[in-house]
């Protein structure tokens, strides 16, 4: 009936009002106003008089998909109940949050329908999800399982996602809705480069600051669809949940399927209000661990450095500079197990290369320690290479299709993670792989998207849920290894930023981002990134110029600058730089170690957006408003500017600050109406880091 901004009282009369249309069928023949087409749904159904896209779609024994869930009885209790076998937000004490769960029953199916709410007391969050339990006595079919399905009762919305592809991740689009259905899905096996599973619904006003903002997220990595949906009447409808194309699961009396999780997100101060919102709920109470409440060690990944050709002597030098510059944590990337020497061998192969580490993992990590750094490792189990020992003893373990062709992709097939013997290996070979040497830090990495998906495990009727128990087989997996490993930092990645997700983060604290370390490209992919996902969970790397992606040259000043803005890390030819290089690196984690804790858990506050012009601002703010760092940064500048003000925002307004602890103090009103005017800048690629400390302030 409502979902906004908070009300005293709601009235339904005044909200359900019955009118009649023309081709819009009644369900009740005494009350010929009454139908469902023009009505709110809740959790709506196909066949019974809602034209709409339905929530859900099954599939009976005698090839009918016509329902009727009726209200069998609801529960509300205090806290949030644990989803089986899925990722979900969480509460650490009952009194966070209160849940309903409503019951309802198709009587001739014998199934029954759980809606799940869980409304955050201190959050303006509600989570969503539904779940189908088979009482009866004759299997159906789910063809579609929406989480969440919301109907607003106007069109006057904009519509913004976050598109893109590898190495330009989570680009900003807004748009009207239009008539008819937009969708936003990923097909790939993964939440995908190409859209993220989030969209939002703005009011025309909504800027960063101001106006109402609808945002939803799925706590899912695997394939997706959310929907809105503009119908004759201007009405809007959205859903999201698992992507319905090519998904068939078949439902056994006596079992149980559940959705994922949507995480719903309402802001009367715009995109701002609800970024805050997401960061909250997901750095507190989706992310889990020792981690969750830390800063992240300052790391150097080999990468870029040396690509598959290290010796041991190699990474040890390379290691014995990072030291040198005040990094805490050393990263071997691909190329250490097998005989892989290039991408087109030994994934599966998780022995180490003698050859190249004489004394092996745990030599190296040890050495590493010794210089006063932790020890992190590359891995990319989800994948096995056609040429390695593991695909040559067990060639049906990868999705296939018999008789089909198995499509390589970076010369590598996918691991079918949806069967239980595949996923117990997995797990005991990488225990004994984390236990073979003192490692702190994995980067989980996934280079590919799922072709010809289909198991051997799984009979011909089963194929169609392959996709999704790949994702209960991955989950499963990762639930067991964070469990077993709560001291190692787990870094999720696909090809940078393919799987960053709600879904991934409740193993994972942090993500790769995006392989596209450009500090020009990364300023519009953190940024939109930002707008679900707070900094501490993005990984931002400093890497060589000419960029490796772009082949652009930027200073390294603005290459800090940019990675300062998250998780700082380095991904170079350290052991190449001069002297000056080496000094500016080391101020630049001296400096970050000062901001880290604004940057990883103060409130962000977008300031300037990359996708509007040269300029790009953000800044982090604490919670009790009296300290802030603000990043600002010119991409390209222009003959004889214009002056320029920076316009702050989240500072209390009557509390005077210092900026960089000058002698001229500022009352936060004038700092955010007024602003501060910026230098002239007569250079490309130019930025600036500057603190903003209250007075009374140390």
């Amino acid at each position: 009936m409502y979902w906004g901004s908070r009300v005293q009282t709601l009235q339904p009369a005044s909200i359900l009002t019955c009118k009649s249309r023309a081709f819009s069928p009644t369900n009740e023949p005494k009350d010929t106003q009454f139908s469902l087409d023009t009505l709110p749904q809740e959790y709506p159904a196909f066949g019974n008089g809602d034209f709409r896209s339905p929530a859900y779609q099954l599939r009976t024994r005698d090839g009918s998909t016509i329902t009727e869930f009726v209200y069998d009885s609801h529960e509300i209790f205090q806290g949030k109940p644990r989803l089986d076998g899925l990722p979900s937000a969480y509460v650490e004490d009952e009194d966070e949050a209160d849940t309903l769960v409503i019951t309802m029953v198709d009587y001739q199916l014998g199934v029954g329908l759980n809606l799940f709410y869980t409304i955050y007391r201190d959050l303006d969050v509600i989570t969503r999800s539904a779940s189908f339990e088979h009482r009866g006595s004759h299997q159906v079919k789910i063809h579609k399982c929406m989480s969440m399905s919301v109907d607003f009762h106007h069109t006057n919305w904009d519509l913004l996602h976050l598109h893109g592809t590898w190495a330009r991740e989570r680009h900003i689009e807004r748009q009207p809705l239009i008539r008819g259905t937009q969708l936003i899905s990923s097909a790939r096996g993964a939440s995908s480069h190409q859209h993220n599973p989030f969209l939002a619904l703005l009011s025309k006003n909504a800027s960063e600051e101001y106006g109402d903002v609808y945002g939803v997220s799925l706590v899912y990595s695997g394939n997706f669809q959310a929907a809105i949906e503009v119908d004759p009447y201007e009405t809007t409808r959205l859903a999201i949940g698992i992507n319905p194309f090519d998904f068939i699961w078949i439902l056994k009396p006596g079992e149980t399927f559940q959705a994922p999780e949507a995480l719903m997100v309402f802001s009367k101060e715009g995109l701002g209000g609800m970024s805050r919102t997401f960061h909250r709920l997901l750095r507190t109470r989706l992310c889990r661990g020792k981690y969750r409440d830390k800063v992240r060690p300052v790391l150097f990944n080999n990468w870029e450095a040396t690509r598959f050709n290290f010796t041991e002597e190699k990474l040890k030098h390379l290691a014995d500079t990072a030291a040198n510059l005040g990094i805490e944590l050393f990263v071997l990337d691909d190329g250490w197990f097998g005989h892989r020497s290039n991408a087109k061998s030994s994934l599966g192969d998780w022995m180490v290369n003698r050859k190249k580490l004489p004394h092996g993992l745990k030599g190296l990590a040890e050495y590493v320690q010794a210089k006063g750094m932790q020890f992190g490792l590359w891995v990319e189990p989800e994948m096995v290479s056609p040429d390695s020992n593991l695909y040559r003893s067990h060639p049906d373990w990868c999705l296939h299709v018999p008789g089909r062709n198995r499509t390589l992709s970076r010369h590598q097939l996918v691991l079918d993670l949806s069967r239980e013997d595949v996923c117990d290996w997995l797990i005991e070979t990488l225990t004994t792989l984390f236990r073979s040497a003192p490692i702190t830090y994995v980067k989980w990495d996934m280079n590919r998207n799922m072709t010809e998906v289909g198991s051997a495990a799984l009979p011909p009727e089963r194929q169609k849920e392959t996709a999704h128990r790949y994702m209960l087989g991955l989950y499963r997996i990762l639930e067991i290894l964070t469990d077993r490993f709560p001291e190692i930092l787990f870094e999720s990645c696909s090809g940078g930023g393919g799987r960053f997700d709600p879904g991934m983060l409740y193993y994972m604290p942090q993500t790769w981002t995006s392989d596209d370390t450009d500090a020009v490209e990364r300023l519009k992919i953190q940024y939109g990134t930002s707008l679900v996902y707070p900094a501490i969970t993005m990984g931002a790397h400093v890497s060589d110029v000419p960029n490796q992606q772009v082949g652009r040259i930027t200073p390294l000043q603005m290459r800090l600058a940019v990675a300062m803005a998250a998780n700082l890390g380095f991904e170079m030819k350290v052991d190449k730089l001069g002297e000056k290089e080496r000094k500016e690196i080391r101020r630049g984690i001296q400096y970050y170690h000062q901001i880290q804790k604004l940057v990883c858990f103060g409130d962000l506050f977008r300031l300037i957006s990359p996708f509007e012009g040269m300029d790009t601002a953000w800044m982090y703010v604490a919670p009790t408003q009296n300290l802030a760092v603000v990043f600002y940064y010119k991409v390209l500048s222009t003959p004889n500017p214009r002056l320029f003000r920076l316009k702050l925002s989240g500072l209390h307004p009557l509390v005077k600050y210092r900026i960089n602890n000058g002698d001229q103090a500022y009352f936060g009103d004038e700092l955010m109406k007024v602003g501060i005017t910026m230098p002239l800048i007569k250079k490309d690629f130019f930025s600036e880091v500057f603190l903003v400390k209250a007075v009374d302030e140390a």
